[in-house]
């Protein structure tokens, strides 16, 4: 009998690990928007709370920080950056972030996680070496990434491949498991996210256009796939090199089971076009679908 006790309570933890606490998780948008300057957004960010702690940031786009101040999130909690990819709209704010975290008594390491380069784009750990060190762009912040210096906290950078088509295991603590697979985004070095995290899994697609097919594989199941839309369904040329159109993010849900659908990363071009929107991608998808706008919170869903 007590073999049994001890096998049905291991089961029973496992099945309830299992289980999305979706009150104890939301994701707050703090972008998005794309790369525009006239489509009244901030580029696209995402913090990610876990018990009224916003303790992941997934990309510091253009005017991220404003609306990271705007959220009321103590800074001193955040434990993780994750990088989609190194594009301007995705990456630009991060300086701000570090300067500001000196006005906040920060003293605890900042992990940050993103992909590997190219000749278009550098990997992770030369881009923050290129802002940060004592010949780059902010030498007077060296200090944050000398981890011989006394400064009260260090950025430790991890670059993340994306030359194997796989889904790779990233990071994992006592509050999430961190995994990312490689999509295509034209020539650019980008990555898809996921995010286990009270039994939640959430998932961002990042810019892509789904060349890879690995974005599903990724969200297999996913509470919430937040998928960028930036372009509409009749995009061609470069747009739908670099973009997935509706049809493409409606066949990922559907052929991933995810829970909830959010669209971000919008751009102008799909402005006024949501009704066709969601039309294209209810041909393939048939669960909840919405429209993310600057400082919107969304739960996953069952």
């Amino acid at each position: 009998m007590k073999t049994f006790s001890i096998i049905f309570l291991m089961l029973f933890s496992l099945a309830t690990q299992a289980t999305c606490q979706k009150d104890r998780v939301r994701v707050q948008v703090l972008g998005s928007g794309g790369p525009e300057l006239t489509d009244q957004r901030a580029s696209t960010s995402y913090l990610i709370w876990l018990d009224d702690k916003g303790i992941i940031l997934l990309d510091t786009g253009t005017g991220s920080m404003l609306n990271y101040e705007k959220s009321n999130a103590n800074p001193n909690d955040l434990s993780v950056v994750l990088f989609s990819h190194l594009h301007v709209d995705h990456s630009a704010e991060l300086p701000a972030l570090i300067k500001g975290f000196y006005f906040t008594g920060r003293h605890r390491d900042l992990a940050v996680f993103g992909p590997t380069g190219n000749s278009l784009l550098p990997a992770t750990d030369k881009f923050i070496e290129r802002l940060f060190s004592s010949t780059g762009l902010y030498p007077y912040l060296n200090a944050y990434i000398d981890s011989s210096s006394q400064a009260s906290y260090h950025i430790k950078v991890r670059n993340v491949d994306v030359t194997k088509k796989q889904v790779r295991f990233v990071y994992r603590n006592a509050q999430m498991a961190l995994s990312a697979v490689p999509v295509h985004h034209g020539p650019l070095p980008a990555l898809a996210w996921k995010i286990d995290i009270a039994g939640c899994k959430l998932v961002f697609s990042g810019d892509m256009n789904n060349q890879f097919h690995t974005l599903a594989g990724l969200a297999q199941h996913a509470n919430l796939l937040i998928a960028h839309h930036a372009i509409p369904e009749q995009a061609q040329g470069v747009a739908r090199q670099l973009h997935m159109p509706p049809s493409e993010i409606g066949r990922i849900a559907a052929e991933a089971k995810v829970k909830k659908l959010v669209l971000s990363h919008r751009m102008t071009r799909t402005f006024g076009q949501e009704v066709k929107t969601r039309k294209q991608i209810a041909k393939e998808y048939s669960g909840t679908v919405l429209f993310a706008n600057d400082m919107d919170i969304f739960h996953p869903g069952y």
